[in-house]
């Protein structure tokens, strides 16, 4: 297996108050702190706060132009969307922009792509919002739009949903992004997956569960002629509280109003044994939201005290 990798969940939102120019400067804060051991920072795509812990009105960060921002002032990291909605931009415009944040990133995105699911912000913005299974369908047409537009010139699709005539993406990004799919729907998403995801993210789930769909995803790998082996498995542990002690740690997880149906909390040995499973099973990057920000300490302690026993 290679080398395990890490990334950091950053937040889209501020959950204490701080304004926005505050809140950018927190995260830039923990991006100077974890540049050098993390490899990867992911950044929602979401135009009014998904949680309900927080009110309508919370100043929520743009996906795409926070990675331009981001990834200019840390050129260590890697930067991803996760995910970008395929709903809320036209495809031909999502090539568009990801293949020139591959050029002002110098080769550092990760285009994260998904079907869209939270209806009240598509109803806010008078985006249509259909059924699960046609939003799958419009992500894989989505999918297929951007591989022409990365890699024709002029590209030309003719989709049920989507279409593009003689059109150009130029400059062609170099490398061609990663991209990944999120999600676990076994019968279309991971379909999806394995069709033409270069990455694959499945979050907030036990090990058996992540095994369970893993091997739901082989299966459609099969169907569909691709090598599974071929997919890079992340895993996003969307709640970590780590701290020196077991009781601080769950005092921070008591504390948080993030939720998670696979919380990892505890000491450093803890987080590690926690996460253990994921990288056996056969993950290859492990994606944490340490749920003490704006403070450093806990994906400091993440960085210092649990990478190095999970890289060896």
């Amino acid at each position: 297996m290679s080398k395990i990798k890490f990334g950091w969940h950053m937040p889209s939102f501020s959950v204490d108050n701080s304004s926005g120019a505050t809140f950018v400067r927190q995260i830039a804060n923990v991006l100077a702190r974890i540049q050098s051991t993390f490899d990867t920072a992911w950044m929602d795509d979401h135009v009014q706060p998904w949680a309900d812990f927080v009110s309508r009105d919370t100043g929520v960060l743009e996906c795409a132009t926070t990675i331009a921002h981001l990834a200019t002032a840390f050129p260590q990291i890697m930067f991803g969307s996760m995910v970008m909605s395929q709903s809320y931009r036209n495809p031909g415009l999502t090539a568009k922009m990801a293949a020139n944040l591959q050029l002002i990133t110098g080769g550092r995105f990760i285009l994260g792509l998904g079907a869209g699911w939270m209806e009240e912000e598509y109803r806010a913005y008078n985006y249509d919002f259909p059924k699960a299974s046609v939003r799958i369908a419009q992500l894989d047409e989505t999918i297929q739009i951007v591989r022409k537009l990365w890699t024709q010139s002029p590209a030309n699709f003719e989709g049920e949903y989507y279409q593009i005539k003689d059109a150009y993406c130029e400059p062609k990004p170099e490398p061609i992004p990663p991209i990944m799919v999120g999600g676990g729907g076994e019968k279309l998403t991971l379909r999806v997956v394995a069709k033409y995801a270069d990455w694959w993210n499945f979050h907030q789930n036990s090990p058996a569960t992540y095994a369970h769909k893993m091997n739901v995803l082989r299966e459609h790998c099969e169907a569909v002629g691709r090598d599974f082996n071929e997919i890079v498995k992340t895993y996003g542990a969307e709640v970590v509280a780590i701290a020196e002690t077991e009781a601080e740690a769950r005092r921070i997880a008591e504390a948080t109003p993030y939720g998670d149906n696979h919380p990892i909390i505890g000491t450093p040995d803890q987080v590690a044994d926690q996460l253990r499973p994921y990288i056996e099973l056969g993950v290859e990057h492990i994606i944490v939201r340490c749920v003490d920000f704006p403070s450093t300490a806990g994906i400091e302690l993440f960085a210092q005290a649990v990478i190095p026993q999970l890289s060896n």
